[in-house]
Order: structure tokens, then sequence, then C-alpha cells
């Protein structure tokens, strides 16, 4: 049989509880450490998060323009050229495509030297799929005409509408020797995509340069871009229409290693964090079992009046529950309040060739937050049944006998 519980009885005894006592000072301040430990965790908690999110979410968004979202490979020589671009076009007529040759080359000017990687790509498409790229394109038509990134240009000291030579793997005759390929480019435009190891090491030219410096067959490709909304969803579907001599990858599989190095230090730092909330449930401990030692009189004299022993737990359970939900609620308010001061003010500043940006970003995904309340409730709530059980289990013959 279920035991009833007088609601009022119990809400009043604990409102009596909440209250300062002059006697017993050290259970009031015990109670509202425990109350400021666990504002403090959810408040600390939620911003972490939301840093660690909005850092991740910066990344994403900034890797995903500069690796694009598909990637065609080819397995066997000229596996990808214009008959598979017509084919996937047919049947994937809302994707764009970017055919690109690719190679490697020494850029040089004025004494300094840099290796980069160099792509031919046609600059109408590229300017679909890469709004970097189409931001920085210039309305030049030569042939022999580059795309740069700030920080190249800036170690070659070559602003727009320099030259710079580049070198190529591949060797020409010069008389009776050989003797590396170079040729000088135009910079037509400077790109600035956040993240300097890319604005150093990305160069674009033309298909056409690739064709008369390079030789490479008009038609057939180094590989395929290709931009969607939904790579992750669209995947499998384009790798069925694909022939075996051709490989597809996403961006997040480019980068596997980087992304899950995120998602492990988050999940670190999220029970790290943890931590401090369990530490703050510790004072709730505290401070009922001082609650229940200073008053076992009254439970015994409550006992002996009529109390029962589910009344006496939910006392002391609710008194906890109490503590700690308050604490929530104002870490909680705390947090927004936190993460609204980063995005509006520039309070930390960020070095942008490092980060990618100079403003903290900041993002609390409310699967996070959903995740935070609900492993701080978890620890209140067991915090909590302990010391009311403990109160339950007074015996009041024993107490009212030493008294």
């Amino acid at each position: 049989m279920k035991t009833m519980v007088n609601r009022a009885f119990v809400h009043h005894i604990i409102r009596h509880y909440l209250k300062y006592d002059k006697d017993n000072p050290f259970i009031f301040i015990s109670a509202l450490l425990a109350f400021l430990g666990i504002s403090a965790g959810v408040m600390v908690l939620m911003i972490a998060m939301g840093i660690m999110n909005g850092t991740q979410k910066e990344f994403t968004k900034r890797l995903f323009v500069m690796n694009y979202p598909l990637t065609v490979l080819p397995i066997t020589q000229n596996a990808v050229n214009d008959q598979l671009i017509s084919t996937l076009h047919e049947k994937f007529p809302h994707l764009q495509f970017s055919p690109y040759y690719t190679t490697q080359v020494i850029t040089k000017n004025a004494g300094a030297v840099q290796g980069s990687l160099l792509y031919g790509i046609d600059f109408d498409k590229e300017s679909q799929i890469n709004p970097i790229f189409k931001e920085a394109r210039g309305e030049g038509e030569d042939t022999y005409r580059i795309i740069i990134g700030d920080s190249l240009s800036f170690e070659m000291d070559a602003p727009k509408g320099e030259k710079v030579t580049l070198y190529f793997s591949e060797q020409e005759a010069i008389g009776f020797a050989t003797m590396p390929l170079q040729k000088r480019f135009l910079i037509d435009g400077i790109f600035d995509s956040g993240l300097k190891a890319y604005d150093k090491a990305i160069i674009y030219t033309t298909h056409q340069a690739f064709h008369k410096l390079l030789k490479r067959q008009e038609g057939y490709y180094d590989g395929l871009h290709i931009y969607t909304e939904n790579p992750l969803k669209e995947i499998d579907a384009i790798r069925a229409a694909l022939p075996e001599s051709v490989i597809i990858e996403g961006w997040w599989q480019q980068n596997g290693n980087f992304f899950a190095a995120m998602e492990m230090e988050k999940k670190a730092l999220f029970l790290v964090l943890l931590l401090i909330i369990l530490v703050a449930s510790l004072n709730i401990i505290s401070s009922l079992l001082m609650t229940v030692m200073s008053r076992r009189s009254e439970i015994a004299l409550m006992r002996t009046l009529g109390a029962t022993k589910a009344e006496i737990h939910s006392i002391f359970f609710k008194l906890g529950v109490i503590i700690g939900s308050t604490g929530i609620l104002v870490g909680t308010l705390l947090g927004f309040l936190g993460i609204w001061i980063l995005k509006t003010f520039d309070i930390i500043a960020m070095p942008a060739d490092v980060y990618g940006t100079t403003k903290l970003p900041v993002d609390l995904m409310m699967s996070d937050f959903g995740l935070i309340i609900l492993g701080t409730s978890v620890i209140i709530l067991l915090s909590s049944l302990y010391p009311a059980k403990k109160a339950s289990q007074t015996d009041p013959l024993t107490v009212l006998r030493n008294e």
C-alpha cells in the first residue's frame, strides 16, 4: 500500500529549513556554497561547450569551402573526363561540377621561395562552387594568370598585378641539357580563406595553362570537385552512379582525424567540467547531513506527532532538489548571458592566421545544453537521496531518550 504524503506539511517544513538559522549559520553557508558551485558549473559548461561548438563549426565552414563537399578521383588514367561529368549532370542536375588539373610547383619571387599546389580550373565553374575564389577572381583574360592566397602574396612580396615565377617538376630541353620547366604568371587576384595553411599552399590557374605548358589532354582531368548542400546524404547515390575506375570522397573523410580529435576533446572537456558540478553536489550532501544532524530532535518530534518516514524522506530530498534546481536555473541564465556577451563584444581577440577568425565563435547546441541539464540533474538527484534516507531512518525513541 502506497504511503500518503501530506504535501502542505512537507512544504511548510522545507520553507522553514531554507531560512537562515542563527544557531547554525554554517548549514546555510554550506547550502549557499552548493548553490553557487552548481550555478558556476552549469555556466562554465554552457560557455565551454558553446566555444567548442563554435570553433568546430568555424573550422568546418572554412574546410568545407577549401576542400569541397565531394571530390571524384581517378583510379585509372583518364577516368575523370567530360563524358563522366555529362553522365553525372544528367542523373543529378542539381549538382554543380568543377573539373580540375593539379600539380606541385615552386613559387619564386624577389628571392623568396615557397612550395605550392597548383590547380588548373575553369574560372566560371569554380566561381559557382567556391565563394572565396569568386570574391578574389579578377577580370583578366590572360591564359597564364593565377589566383593566390594572401599569405603567399605577402611572403612573395607579390601584390595583385605583379608576376611571379612558377617552377614545375617537368623538364624542358635547354641546348644539350634539361632544366625544370618555368613560367611567369600574372597575379590576377588574391583570396583569403582565413586559414593560413591554405592561403600559403594553394594557387589557381586556367585549364589552358595546363594544356599549353604541361600538355594535358583536353577533356580529361585529374579530379572533379562536386558541390551539393547535402553531401552526407548524397554521396552513396553518386557513388552508385560512378564507374569502378573512380572513387569519391567527402570533405569529412579527407579531414577525418582532425574532426575526430576535436570531438574527443569536446567530450573530454564536458566530463572534466562536469566534475565541477560533482564537487558542488558534495556540498549539497554535507549541507543536508548537517541539517539532519542539527534537526534530529525536531525530526524525532515530527515522527512522534505522526509524520511518516516518507514525509521525512520527502522533506530532505526536496530540500536538496530545490537547492540544486535553483543553481541550475541561475547557472543557465548566467550561461546564456555569458554567451551573449561573448557574441556581442570582442572581449577575447584571436589571431586570424591560427583560428581563421578574429572573433571568438560561440554556438551552444541544444543537444549539448540538454546533456548539461540532464547530467547536472542526475548528480543533484543522487546527491539528495542519501541525506534524505538517513533522515527518514532517524529513530525517535533513541533520539528522545538521549535528549
